[in-house]
């Protein structure tokens, strides 16, 4: 029996300058796929992956750059293995990567995507100041409790993001995610940090930008899925493109449930391979599954994954 792999896609707070230049380096595939994507949106990547500068810190920015970085990965995961996965699951942005992974989306029409997508979300939140903040060390239910309470009260604050047991992410209005930080602390929360994000990710926020998203993605998708992928929206599996024109625009309002997912699946699959730069998705596993889980973030890693799961099957 072959092994049974999921394929794991990181979202924002993913990128660094200098993420895919070993894969731009050494690899002309790698170097194809930059010059496609420059082509098709006008952003220069190697400028803004190689270069000091201030835009990959932009959504618009972020989300094709972390997407590019993926789906070079698992190109190059692709062409040197027969390794198919027996599903995929992405964290946030992450999703789209994985729709790229099961032959859903095209690599280079994922980019220009999901640069729209990440203009869309900073036009929904212009002129607002709006941010995301991560707590730890609450159960999800004190968390959801509190906001419920909060928002009776006036405060837009939701919970977004299920990253893991005891780490779960707010958004909403930044003076209101200030006034919630020491009810956060009275309910013993270990810490409660704002983040560096200009946008406030799946919540009522992003209303505006459901709509054009959806046009756009259909006419991007195909109906072609060589293995499903598990929604950030229900945590189950879906394999149609109707389907992921339904759930995909919702991602934008919805919370993730992302710990949700591992722990729906983790049960059927050997191993996790996690596509793109810094491990996040690692560290959060860490806490959820006993599951060997690698890295792809060059080639060094690249071929190191390769032998280790060799060893595996």
């Amino acid at each position: 029996m072959s092994i049974k792999c999921a394929f794991l896609f990181p979202g924002q707070g993913s990128q660094a300058i200098g993420m895919g230049q070993d894969f731009f380096d050494k690899s002309s595939v790698a170097r194809e796929m930059f010059a496609q994507a420059s082509e098709r949106t006008g952003i220069d990547f190697e400028r803004l992956l190689f270069t000091q500068n201030d835009d990959l810190e932009k959504t618009e920015f972020t989300q094709p750059a972390i997407l590019l970085v993926s789906a070079i990965a698992h190109r190059l995961f692709e062409d040197a293995t027969n390794i198919k996965p027996y599903y995929a699951l992405g964290h946030s942005l992450g999703e789209f990567s994985a729709l790229v992974s099961v032959g859903a989306l095209d690599a280079i029409d994922a980019v220009e995507l999901v640069n729209l997508r990440g203009k869309l979300m900073a036009k929904a939140c212009e002129g607002e100041d709006v941010g995301m903040m991560v707590v730890l060390g609450l159960e999800d239910e004190i968390v959801e409790s509190l906001c419920r309470q909060e928002r009776d009260n006036g405060l837009k604050v939701w919970p977004v993001n299920y990253n893991a047991q005891g780490q779960i992410v707010i958004a909403g209005y930044k003076a209101d995610l200030v006034k919630l930080e020491p009810i956060l602390k009275e309910a013993k929360a270990k810490r409660a940090l704002l983040l560096n994000m200009s946008v406030a990710s799946h919540c009522p926020l992003l209303e505006s930008a459901v709509v054009p998203l959806t046009q756009k993605l259909s006419q991007m998708l195909r109906d072609t899925f060589i293995a499903p992928v598990v929604s950030n929206v229900t945590a189950k599996r879906y394999g149609t493109k109707t389907e992921a024109l339904e759930l995909l625009p919702k991602q934008l309002v919805s919370p993730v449930l992302y710990k949700q997912s591992i722990a729906h699946f983790d049960d059927e699959v050997d191993c996790y391979i996690e596509f793109g730069h810094g491990g996040i998705l690692k560290g959060l596993n860490k806490r959820a599954t006993s599951k060997p889980h690698f890295v792809i973030s060059d080639m060094a890693s690249l071929q190191e994954t390769i032998a280790q799961i060799s060893t595996l099957e």
